[in-house]
């Protein structure tokens, strides 16, 4: 079941007795959770019906106690285990999952990791009540899942303004939501939301970013290349050499791809290379400036430079020397 099905779920109170959230997405089980937190009890029932643990300082007889108690003035009772990636008796309670209290939904937050699907634990977990995985978001599914939830927000977000987003955050899915959930504040319902939105209420620079450092080189334009890059070296937190190495690594993959493509229309580039069709018209452009034989040699010069980046090799030059140096290289024969 999707985190979508779920909440609806929720929503409609119909909840299981267990709920075991784990995975490399904290995001999602944030919002699950959350969801439980707001429609398993009525505010008056909260007081004596709700407890909140964290796993690293609960005690587990203490959270059996919490688990087999009997709601009072209420019919339910919730007991959230936050941070249970730090709780290291979750086996111990597999009795307790054999035969759940009825009248207590247990919620299992484990977040950054999959807890291993051998345990005994989860297999019990799963046949009385309910597993939920938290994947990471692709990073080609990223821009589609942005512009999603903008739309649900009831705004929408051009092409520009997605990618500056989804370059800048990365899939920082929490991150992403508190940055369009300030917009939402800003702007009234229905606002396009561009790249001067972004600039002015979130930080992100529209003309010097990673983005356009790609589309420079992309372009072959070595002199607006050179202006990103000094402000990068003027604003030292907003790009990390490994992020441009990173970013024209893919581009240059993308267009090799595209080189030995037998086809040319940009939707269907997009849909193979799995990127936004405005993205792919880009990419489709730059084609025609890099042959294979200088991308096969570009990724040779950005796997030097991605080495560089971590100190191998390199000893004195800042990044933004090494930046120029091989921004240089990238776009001379």
């Amino acid at each position: 079941m999707n985190e979508k099905l779920i909440l609806k779920e929720i929503e409609c109170k119909n909840f299981q007795s267990l709920y075991f959230l784990h995975g490399e997405e904290p995001y999602f089980i944030d919002l699950i959770s959350n969801a439980i937190k707001k429609h398993a009890l009525e505010d008056h029932e909260k007081e004596f019906n709700q407890s909140i643990l964290y796993g690293k300082t609960t005690d587990p007889l203490v959270l059996l106690n919490e688990l087999k108690s009997f709601p009072m003035g209420s019919e339910k009772r919730l007991v959230i285990l936050k941070e249970a990636q730090d709780f290291k008796k979750l086996e111990s309670l597999c009795p307790y999952f054999e035969n759940p209290n009825n009248s207590t939904i247990f919620v299992i937050c484990h977040k950054y990791k999959k807890y291993d699907a051998r345990k005994k634990a989860l297999k019990l977990i799963a046949k009385k009540g309910l597993v939920f995985l938290s994947e990471k978001v692709k990073e080609y599914q990223l821009n589609e899942w942005i512009q999603r939830y903008v739309t649900n927000q009831g705004f929408t977000l051009n092409s520009k303004a997605t990618m500056l987003l989804g370059e800048f955050l990365g899939n920082d899915l929490g991150r992403i939501v508190n940055e369009v959930n300030k917009l939402s504040v800003i702007y009234p319902k229905g606002t396009q939301i561009n790249e001067k939105h972004i600039e002015e209420n979130i930080g992100i620079s529209k003309d010097y970013n990673l983005f356009e450092l790609t589309n420079a080189v992309a372009a072959q334009d070595i002199h607006k290349a050179y202006k990103i890059i000094h402000y990068f070296e003027m604003n030292p937190k907003a790009v990390h050499l490994p992020q441009v190495v990173s970013s024209l690594f893919t581009f240059f993959s993308n267009v090799l791809k595209i080189h030995f493509l037998k086809f040319s229309a940009r939707e269907a580039i997009a849909k193979e290379l799995r990127v936004h069709p405005f993205v792919a018209g880009e990419l489709s452009k730059a084609k025609a400036r890099f042959s294979p034989k200088k991308i096969a040699f570009n990724m040779e010069i950005l796997q030097e430079y991605d080495l560089k980046s971590k100190g191998y090799g390199n000893r004195t030059s800042s990044q933004a020397d090494l930046m120029k140096e091989m921004i240089f290289k990238l776009l001379n024969p």
